[in-house]
């Protein structure tokens, strides 16, 4: 076996094109599951290809570097400066909202169960006006002796009107005059020959079929009655036909903005057209599908109810990211208790109940945005993975599953940013099932990382939750969101200094936060003057990842000098080091 595997820089060829050996054992690849350990699958995938072998290779890589994909630069909102193709699929865009409002397209359609009780009541008037000589028709058609009686019960009863039919007739239709003075011809010599009477008559009937039958089964009047009512219909519907552009165009309003008149009516169409590539007939239809979805869920409605606060912490927003969108925070983890996850998810209903609150958090969020187009209009959001029950409970999945296609299918463009944190090995194969759900425009937007030390990159210290590791704290601090934060990156077994200076009588204060810690931290007080005192304000010690978040320390300084604290790595990784400092007056 040691000389057939494939050497390790293979098996990025193996994972996308198999080669065609002959002898693989189908059910070996069951043998690979019991392995705990990732390296383990992958070395035994060498040996063996399987259908987990792609996915097994993409955690190898994440495990060396973050995965990200290319940069995503946001457009601008501002029509004067898109390109021209932008701008004319822009204009025809609004020609199309603009017919539809005219035509009320987007109103919504009625329900199916009213169009099936509308249809069953057709059903039922066209079965009572139906004509009861309609079935034998063309189930049993008349008999020739059938008619040959008729005809002469027709001639004998009624002997005056021939002469007129035949007068009519030559008018009209001259043929059909000639075949019945052929049909009288010979019914009149049914006394004297009656074998070539009939003879006779199958020759008239098989070379005229059609007069003869009209003949003998309506009589003259009631063509007339019909034609007449036929032709009086038409001016009545053609009459009623202009009254209907006089309705006048229906308002469509979504998220708050008309979709046409409005400088960010025009911000709402440039988000449907990127999400089509520009594709002037899609966009439209997705805009449509949109309106309509909205009046079907119930939006309006819905930002009124109040659906619980259990899942406050699943969902939750959380500051700006370093451009000034909103960030948007979903935990995964909290699933993993079973109470909630029993009463949010456990079947189709409370499913549904967590579509709602999800999609009611959102449509709160946005009413939070600037739709301006030089304002903020989208959302960064942040999946933190750590713990997540994802790969074993079905149920949440689902819901992840049916979420996902909800907002890309009637929130486009709201997303700046999809950043991923604490991302587990087994992810990427649950990420292999969403991505055809999603474009390739959403999936340019995403950012994977197997720690929190990723969002660092878009979202400022002083923003970030302190359980990710920033220094946004709940309560009454002694900072804001307002004071900013340095960042420094400390390298393996080094230690790194920061010096206050202070000048006058005052009270310092600072708060430090090393990302996963596992450093010492100490801090003094050096007094400016020859000879004088140092003072200590904490001792060094190494600080464990569990034994703080962050560290605030006070000090009253009453003499010229300098506050200093040192951070001390010794461990063979980096360490994000974050710090910010005031100094309060004080008199004696």
């Amino acid at each position: 076996m040691a000389e057939d595997a494939p050497k390790p820089d293979e098996v990025v060829l193996s994972a996308h094109v198999p080669p065609p050996d002959p002898e693989p054992e189908p059910e070996k690849p069951v043998l690979v599951s019991e392995e705990p350990a990732p390296a383990a699958v992958v070395e035994e995938e060498k040996e063996k290809p399987g259908v987990k072998e792609e996915e097994e290779l993409l955690v190898v890589k994440t495990e060396e570097k973050v995965t990200e994909t290319a940069p995503f630069v946001e457009e601008t909102n501002v029509v004067g400066e898109l390109p021209e193709p932008q701008k004319k699929a822009l204009e025809e865009l609004k020609l199309l909202v603009q017919e539809a409002l005219n035509k009320h397209e987007f109103t919504l359609p009625p329900k199916e169960e009213e169009k099936k009780e509308e249809g069953e009541k057709t059903e039922e008037a066209a079965k009572e006006t139906a004509p009861e000589a309609v079935p034998p028709k063309v189930d049993e058609p008349p008999k020739l002796e059938e008619v040959v009686v008729a005809v002469v019960e027709a001639e004998s009863e009624a002997p005056p009107p021939p002469p007129v039919l035949e007068e009519e007739k030559k008018e009209e239709e001259a043929p059909a005059a000639v075949v019945v003075e052929e049909v009288v011809e010979k019914v009149a010599e049914v006394d004297d020959d009656g074998a070539k009477t009939v003879e006779a008559i199958k020759e008239t009937i098989v070379e005229v079929a059609v007069p003869p039958l009209a003949e003998s089964e309506a009589p003259a009047e009631l063509p007339k009655e019909t034609t007449e009512e036929v032709v009086d219909e038409p001016p009545k519907e053609t009459e009623a036909q202009p009254e209907a552009p006089l309705l006048p165009p229906e308002e469509v309003f979504i998220w708050g903005i008309p979709l046409l008149g409005d400088e960010r009516s025009d911000v709402i169409l440039l988000k449907f057209l990127r999400a089509r590539d520009f594709k002037v007939k899609e966009a439209f239809t997705m805009l449509k599908n949109t309106v309509i979805w909205r009046k079907e869920f119930g939006i309006d409605s819905l930002l009124e109810e109040d659906l619980g606060t259990e899942l406050d912490k699943v969902v939750f927003a959380h500051g700006v990211d370093k451009e000034g969108h909103p960030v948007c925070y979903n935990v995964f983890g909290e699933f993993q208790n079973k109470e909630l996850y029993q009463n949010t998810l456990a079947d189709e209903e409370k499913r549904r109940k967590f579509l709602k609150w999800r999609i009611q958090f959102l449509e709160k969020s946005i009413q939070k945005l600037d739709f301006s187009p030089t304002g903020i209009n989208k959302i960064v959001q942040v999946n933190d993975l750590k713990n997540s029950p994802l790969i074993t409970k079905k149920e949440l999945r689902l819901a992840t599953r049916q979420a996902v296609q909800l907002l890309q299918d009637n929130y486009p463009e709201f997303v700046a940013r999809q950043v991923f944190i604490n991302v587990p090995w087994w992810y990427f194969a649950f990420y292999s099932l969403l991505s055809p759900f999603m474009t390739q425009r959403t999936k340019s937007k995403f950012v994977f990382s197997r720690s929190t030390e990723a969002l660092f990159k878009y979202v400022a210290p002083e923003h970030v939750p302190a359980q990710y590791g920033g220094l946004s704290r709940d309560g009454e601090q002694e900072f804001t969101i307002a004071d900013p934060t340095t960042e420094v990156t400390i390298k393996p077994l080094s230690t790194h200094t920061v010096e206050f200076p202070v000048t006058e009588n005052s009270i310092l204060v600072w708060e430090v936060r090393v990302v996963g810690w596992e450093v010492s931290y100490g801090a003094e007080f050096v007094a400016d003057a020859e000879g004088s005192y140092t003072v200590i304000i904490q001792k060094s010690r190494k600080i464990a990842a569990a034994d703080e978040t962050v560290i605030t320390n006070t000090f009253k300084i009453g003499e010229p000098g300098k506050v200093v604290f040192k951070v001390d790595n010794q461990s063979y990784k980096k360490k994000k080091l974050f710090y910010r400092s005031k100094t309060k007056p004080y008199t004696d």
